[in-house]
């Protein structure tokens, strides 16, 4: 059975008047099981090759709030406490940080997790070479 989901890729935009990014990661929310993850997997060369002054420590530290919130549970604050489907609109609200979300776009699958995995593949890890 197919069940709509709602994701955004996850930037992070050294400088933010510059308005560049790498993709970082993707967030994914489905009401289906209320499920909610997201895979953060960033390529720090890439990101160095952007902005070598960039603040890898720092960069670390928001990502893994971000992922902290996404997981839930107590370790992550007031957020994560929310509900899964509040929790993601926490996350991909606009916002003028380091760490950023492009658009929300929806889709229908029938697997969650194989999903995030196929859009990690599309729009974060650098395609392969034929």
């Amino acid at each position: 059975m197919h069940a709509a989901y709602d994701y955004a890729v996850i930037r992070v935009v050294p400088r933010v008047e510059r308005g560049e990014f790498v993709n970082a990661g993707v967030v994914l929310s489905s009401k289906a099981g209320d499920f909610l993850a997201a895979r953060i997997e960033l390529d720090e060369a890439r990101l160095l090759a952007l902005d070598p002054g960039v603040d890898l420590d720092a960069v670390r530290r928001h990502l893994a709030a971000f992922q902290a919130i996404s997981d839930g549970g107590e370790r992550s604050g007031p957020i994560g406490k929310l509900r899964a489907r509040e929790r993601f609109h926490w996350l991909t609200a606009t916002r003028s940080t380091i760490i950023q979300t492009s658009p929300v776009h929806s889709g229908r699958c029938t697997d969650a997790a194989t999903m995030l995995e196929r859009l990690l593949d599309v729009t974060v890890r650098v395609p392969r070479t034929r």
